[in-house]
């Protein structure tokens, strides 16, 4: 029987729900590391109340750089399932310091093992949603065919695809190459998580994830399309000495290696986000009238369940 159970995932994502609400009070107030560090502290204080064993393959950084929730670290009560967790308590910093849409807490959790621990470097990423045929896009093809190729099997011209990018000058390529071919791109200041997980939902209007992002983030992003059948693939981006011996000192030899999703997420896996500030997935944290209103969906691959969660609790 399964560890990864859709009570252990409703129990889990309150941990990701407490540092949602407790960055929320930092929401527009242009403090980036006060809005990180009271997600870092609620999410920590909640989880080590649960009955877990939990390590924490993906966090805040290494020990030595990160005294809050850093790679390494133990997690939970010690009395229960050993996991792997996987966690980015505010996704989102600047969005959040500056009221951007798109913040999120974010959480996944997988039986030992089942998460790879990436190193803190970048990757290139290549994501699609559910219900299309294996390997239908291809890292190593230009983003023009690949949008091609996804138009084709959806039925539509390449116009009614969207690709969601983010905002960066290494992706000026990319971009002419998607506006090329007529492609939507929606461009996004921060957040690729949420731009990967938007290709799960078909009302956000993204077909497609594609550039550079944390290698990190590509784990996280991993767990939920795993959740919801979607394709991921990624190779990490190693621009100097010091990220080469990050990548070394977490196990990865072949540094050229281009990872499947299951080669980042091994095992069946929980996926919790909720929403800090509005965006296309996910309503922000709003509290008002005495209340606190929180949403957040939580994905379990065991199960195949996505539940939607709109939570109402007193406020403090």
């Amino acid at each position: 029987m399964s560890i990864i159970t859709d009570d252990l995932a409703l129990m889990l994502a309150r941990a990701p729900i407490e540092a949602a609400i407790a960055s929320s009070y930092l929401i527009g107030r242009g403090d980036e590391r006060a809005a990180d560090q009271a997600a870092v502290d609620a999410m920590r204080a909640t989880l080590n109340t649960m009955p877990i064993k939990g390590r924490v393959v993906i966090g805040e950084g290494e020990r030595d750089n990160a005294p809050m929730l850093y790679v390494g670290e133990e997690v939970g009560t010690g009395a229960g399932p050993e996991l792997d967790i996987a966690l980015d308590p505010l996704e989102g910093t600047t969005l959040t310091a500056k009221a951007k849409s798109n913040a999120l807490s974010v959480l996944a959790i997988a039986p030992k093992g089942g998460l790879l621990h990436a190193p803190d470097t970048y990757m290139e990423k290549i994501a699609i949603g559910p219900g299309y045929p294996p390997d239908l896009v291809d890292l190593d093809e230009g983003a023009a065919d690949n949008v091609r190729r996804l138009a084709k099997v959806k039925g539509v011209s390449p116009e009614e695809i969207g690709v969601c990018v983010l905002d960066r000058p290494r992706h000026a390529g990319i971009i002419e190459a998607l506006r090329g071919v007529g492609a939507r791109v929606r461009l996004i200041d921060d957040g690729d998580i949420a731009g990967v997980i938007d290709c799960t939902k078909p009302e956000t209007g993204i077909d497609m994830y594609l550039g550079q992002g944390g290698a990190p983030e590509g784990v996280l992003a991993s767990a939920a399309l795993k959740c919801v059948g979607g394709q991921f693939q990624g190779r990490l981006v190693i621009r100097n000495d010091e990220e080469r011996a990050r990548a070394r000192a977490a196990g990865i030899e072949d540094l050229k290696r281009r990872y499947m999703l299951d080669d980042l997420v091994s095992k069946d896996a929980i996926f919790i986000a909720v929403g800090v500030t509005p965006g296309s997935l996910l309503q922000g944290v709003r509290i008002g009238g005495g209340a606190i209103h929180v949403n957040a969906v939580v994905m379990n691959s065991a199960t195949h369940t996505v539940t939607e969660l709109r939570i109402r609790q007193p406020a403090s």
